[in-house]
């Protein structure tokens, strides 16, 4: 009943954000003078809060349209390398006249679109031909296409690379840290002519035994089973994915916000004085913000239910006891991928720790392929999106990749 209860306080709603949505758009006519009245000011900032509520459940454009290489404006063209039922490996296409080094981004499967990663994607652009994993709404997903899971996730990863070719590089963003770890020991122990030349974890669980944050303690303080009984729902009859058992993206949101609920009531209450008084250029940064934030998937009831068993619950790879497909994954097979991981230090989603730990892990690598790097001042997203990013993160990134080109 999760699902059908929010889906009919969304329901409910709607007629309340298209009322307001009708009042800012008449009251924002050039007759009524907003700009020069305060009363009129405070309703319209009133009204659009109202029209903002609500969430969205179709992935927002990336809106790459063009980027600058050198002296040249290139055009970008997004291409579907490959598609699955569950997830497309995406392609920013672009003219230039030298090959550049071939890299796949790994978006979280944990709520959000890959959208999150846009300007990562913007990022990279210039020097680097880009793709990255653009993982589906399992609500639009019929049934009849199966289960995902774990095992699944790794299966894609791996495809994913073999569609690119040899020689790839590989830059995961949080929660897939894991899967791409296991995915490159995996393409190692097999001698997989696609396994990656770097790969670059990003503020990811590697192991979170280390610095257990809220989110390790949330994970940990039930059985599985609760996670099952209580957080898992069925899409509803309307959508296509009819009757699939999933974990829907609007509770990872409300779990996400009730962590910082002070951080974004506060958010709104400035964007409301913003709108107010007229500032519409910071209006703009705080809307954009949300308009990604509140836009919201629904992961398989496997997947979510196999990460938080594996990954949080029994830290099965830095233990030695994950299994892919009914063999152990052994970390120490890779010997020729060089290793970056990157970390915040204001990280309260994925600790100081966390990540470094796959240092220890991949023990067949020599010291001078692992690189760490421990980024002062930052949060969780300040790790691949900001101007630290830009300016301190992504040149070590992109050296790391140079080095192993």
């Amino acid at each position: 009943m999760l699902y059908q209860a929010y889906q009919a306080h969304s329901d409910i709603m709607i007629p309340v954000r298209n009322w307001a949505g009708t009042a800012l758009r008449t009251l924002g006519q050039p007759l009524m003078g907003i700009a020069d009245n305060a009363v009129l000011r405070n309703l319209t900032a009133a009204y659009e809060l109202i029209a903002r509520t609500g969430l969205t459940h179709a992935r927002p454009a990336f809106g790459v349209d063009g980027v600058t290489v050198g002296n040249r404006e290139i055009a970008v063209h997004e291409h579907a390398a490959l598609t699955t039922p569950f997830g497309t490996l995406l392609h920013f296409k672009k003219d230039v006249d030298t090959p550049q080094p071939r890299v796949l981004l790994v978006a979280p499967l944990s709520g959000h679109f890959s959208t999150l990663l846009r300007g990562t994607v913007r990022t990279m652009l210039p020097e680097h031909d880009v793709y990255i994993t653009d993982w589906h709404n399992v609500r639009d997903v019929p049934l009849a296409h199966g289960r995902f899971g774990f095992d699944d996730y790794i299966a894609h990863l791996i495809r994913f690379l073999e569609a690119i070719g040899p020689g790839a590089h590989v830059v995961a963003v949080c929660q897939p840290c894991v899967a791409v770890l296991v995915a490159t020991a995996v393409m190692a122990q097999a001698g997989n002519a696609a396994q990656p030349r770097s790969i670059t974890l990003m503020a990811g669980p590697i192991d979170t035994r280390v610095n257990p944050t809220k989110v390790n303690a949330l994970a940990n303080s039930r059985p599985i089973e609760w996670f099952e009984q209580n957080l898992i729902a069925t899409v509803p009859l309307r959508y296509v994915g009819a009757f699939r058992r999933v974990y829907p993206g609007f509770v990872q949101l409300a779990a996400f916000m009730s962590m910082n609920v002070e951080r974004h009531l506060k958010a709104h209450r400035e964007l409301y004085d913003h709108l107010a008084k007229g500032e519409h250029e910071k209006a703009r940064v705080t809307k954009a913000f949300y308009d990604e934030y509140f836009a919201v998937l629904d992961l398989t009831a496997e997947f979510y239910l196999e990460t938080v068993r594996l990954v949080f619950q029994e830290c099965a790879l830095p233990t030695g006891k994950l299994e892919w497909q009914g063999g152990r994954v052994e970390p120490r097979a890779i010997k020729r991928t060089m290793l970056l991981t990157v970390e915040g230090e204001r990280d309260d989603i994925c600790a100081v720790g966390q990540t470094a730990a796959a240092h220890e892990l991949c023990s067949g690598l020599r010291p001078y392929l692992k690189r760490h790097h421990m980024q002062a001042g930052v949060g969780h997203y300040g790790v691949f999106s900001g101007n630290r990013w830009t300016n301190q993160i992504y040149p070590l990134l992109r050296n790391v990749i140079l080095a192993s080109e």
